[in-house]
């Protein structure tokens, strides 16, 4: 079987996906070890017989649903190469928007920045990339993902501080932050979209928060004032039928100059604001 006749199978098979194509194209570079444009390049080269067995075995769990993240072990965020496993959620792209926000906020040089609930570590990762003179702490309350975060960290030689912290749990008292960043649970326990894609195969715990999705985000929002220098700023990503309640927990919680981001679908995603001190300056 060559190349050119790998792709055409492997896509008659994920009938059930809506980017078949580009599944088959994502495993078969996978298991030959080569870029996509190899695929088209060198479209006549035979697979060798391990090489058609692995492939075969990759479509089967494709087909039952399994995320192209997690069998390949990889997924690309910020022009990072992340690796990606069951224990914490996939990183999204509309994500992204959070990193390009938090980027353009009038912040010191030297920002010291706190992502809670980091999982892959994405956020933190790609805040550090682009501004390698930030003081960047990351938290997760799930040991995996804390040993999964210092594995990105290491592999990418960034200087992310890593640790395990239930929010602001383990997070020293007198310790303040220029910058806190969070992608939190945000999804109700009976919204039907639990049961489609990608994250009927990520753990519920990443994904799931009471009070309609929003507890999470209000023990956020609430506790940041006591690790927020004076006009620090918070940016949460949440639901995109979700903007207007964070909005008015931020406004509640004594936050200035809150208002939501939307996504490339041109939704609100992220909503920021600024922590004003005890003079309201």
């Amino acid at each position: 079987m060559t190349l050119a006749e790998a792709l055409r199978w492997a896509t008659q098979q994920l009938t059930n996906s809506e980017s078949a194509k580009l599944d088959a194209e994502v495993l078969l570079a996978h298991i030959v070890e080569r870029d996509r444009t190899y695929l088209f390049t060198w479209s006549d080269r035979l697979l060798e017989p391990s090489e058609q067995e692995r492939f075969a075995a990759l479509i089967q769990q494709r087909q039952q649903g399994i995320p192209i993240a997690h069998l390949v072990g990889q997924r690309e965020f910020w022009s990072l190469p992340l690796a990606v496993n069951d224990s914490t959620l996939i990183p999204r792209p509309d994500t992204e928007v959070l990193v390009e926000h938090a980027l353009s906020l009038p912040l010191p040089v030297e920002s010291a920045v706190l992502d809670l609930g980091t999982g892959t570590g994405a956020i933190a990762l790609a805040l550090k990339s682009s501004r390698p003179k930030w003081r960047v702490m990351a938290v997760d309350k799930m040991a995996e993902a804390v040993a999964l975060a210092k594995q990105n960290a290491a592999t990418l030689n960034l200087a992310v501080d890593v640790k395990q912290s239930d929010w602001f749990a383990a997070i020293e008292a007198q310790q303040k932050f220029d910058l806190i960043v969070s992608n939190p649970p945000y999804i109700d326990a009976n919204d039907p979209h639990l049961e489609l894609g990608d994250v009927r195969f990520e753990p519920k715990s990443a994904l799931v928060a009471a009070n309609q999705g929003l507890s999470d985000i209000e023990t956020i929002i609430t506790k940041a004032t006591g690790y927020l220098k004076p006009r620090g700023w918070l940016l949460i990503e949440h639901g995109w039928t979700q903007g207007a309640a964070v909005r008015e927990l931020m406004q509640s919680a004594q936050f200035n100059a809150v208002t939501s981001i939307r996504d490339y679908a041109n939704l609100e995603r992220v909503t920021v604001g600024q922590w004003s001190n005890a003079n309201g300056q």
